[in-house]
């Protein structure tokens, strides 16, 4: 677990420049197909885990983020999301 709080970790999404903040928590083995964003958008993890990959880049790659890890995703990019066995929950910038 991120030893930020659900507050602090907000506030230093937000403290990144974006206007849209909020948490959002993943059951266990969540999946979203592949999709794509109008705008750059920011995940900062706070527990479980969360793996990408962008199929148009390197089909099959896969990267798994834990607890504190940031990653953003930018505007228009196609990309493919599973969280972990125990679910994910993380604060979501747009």
């Amino acid at each position: 677990m991120s030893s930020l709080s659900r507050q602090e970790a907000e506030a230093q999404v937000r403290s990144w420049g974006f206007p849209t903040v909020y948490t959002w928590t993943d059951g266990p083995n969540a999946h979203y197909p592949p999709h794509k964003h109008g705008g750059l958008t920011t995940h900062l993890i706070l527990s479980g885990e969360f793996t990408v990959t962008y199929p148009e880049d390197e089909p099959g790659k896969k990267e798994t983020f834990g607890p504190g890890a940031r990653i953003d995703v930018p505007a228009g990019k196609v990309h493919e999301v599973w969280m972990g066995k125990q679910g994910c929950t993380y604060v979501i910038g747009e």
